[in-house]
């Protein structure tokens, strides 16, 4: 079985809490990544707009652009504005042979707001579901049809957070609509996550393997701190660093013979947890545990010739 390991820049700039970035230029991000061992980087918001600018930045770099994030408003607003506004993302992951759009949604959402409590996240009626995920699967079916898959994340402080709202989503939905499976914060929302690949393994096309500090978690105030707090206490961090057991989260992966990407998304203050060596540590743990579970790593960056 072969894995493909890959970076999130949100290691290095944080979009929702820009004090929790380091001043690096995108050529040292990907030089950092690439030199921990990753060949992949999702995208990220120094990164070029156009296939012809953002090539030579991965071809220099040696690494391939191995997803990125669409900020999804299908839950309050219609199938046409979303997409108008992913049809251009669609043509660059098309021209730099991505694998997937993550799909990550933000209508409702107040992951983004530092002001509202865990406890306050948006919840859906079954109904408000049923719809919701029909009108993913619509989305998911037309992206697919333009040659671009997505990958349906879910978040923390969202529509589907919960391992209870995962399901839900997945029965409502159909096989148009993948799954972006994330360790992370499956476990900060309370849910099992080795039964959630049980439960859902046919239709994961993406990985983020994102550890939690359990400390951190278990010791927040729902009713008073915000998503963005967690993230500020040190939440997430990568894969090694943490408390969740990525030995048995990938074995499990292998088990249902899942290949493609695992993709290293730890957002957390650089001062405190220094990117380079926060991506040397989590490569070194993946490497550990996809070799015991049988996999073979991909070692290859940008495409050579």
């Amino acid at each position: 079985m072969k894995a493909k390991l890959g970076m999130s820049p949100i290691a290095w700039w944080n979009d929702d809490l820009p004090e929790l970035s380091d001043d690096v230029s995108l050529e040292e991000c990907l030089r950092q990544s690439r030199s921990a061992g990753f060949t992949g980087m999702e995208q990220g918001r120094r990164f070029p707009g156009t296939p012809e600018e953002m090539l030579p930045f991965l071809r220099a770099a040696d690494v391939t652009l191995c997803g990125g994030w669409f900020s999804g408003t299908l839950v309050n607003e219609e199938l046409a504005a979303n997409k108008d506004r992913i049809a251009p993302m669609i043509e660059l992951f098309k021209a730099v042979d991505a694998p997937c759009i993550v799909y990550g949604e933000v209508g409702r959402s107040i992951q983004g707001d530092r002001a509202k409590p865990l406890a306050t996240k948006p919840r859906l009626s079954d109904d408000e579901m049923k719809a919701y995920g029909r009108t993913l699967t619509e989305f998911g079916e037309w992206c697919a049809e333009q040659g671009m898959p997505l990958s349906y994340h879910h978040h923390m402080a969202a529509v589907v957070e919960t391992e209870p709202e995962l399901d839900a989503f997945m029965k409502a939905s159909g096989e148009g609509i993948p799954l972006l499976l994330d360790a992370g914060h499956l476990a900060f929302a309370g849910g099992d996550v080795l039964r959630a690949i049980d439960n859902h393994h046919a239709r994961i096309n993406h990985v983020h393997v994102k550890d939690i500090r359990r400390t951190v978690v278990d010791g927040l105030d729902r009713s008073r701190q915000s998503f963005l707090d967690a993230v500020a206490l040190g939440a997430f961090t990568v894969p090694g660093d943490g408390s969740l057991d990525f030995g048995a989260i990938v074995q499990r992966f292998a088990d249902y013979g899942y290949e493609g990407w695992f993709v290293v998304e730890a957002e957390q203050d650089p001062r405190k947890a220094p990117p380079q060596k926060m991506a040397e540590v989590g490569h070194a743990e993946l490497m550990r545990v996809m070799t015991a579970a049988g996999y073979t790593v991909e070692t290859q960056g940008f495409p050579k010739g």
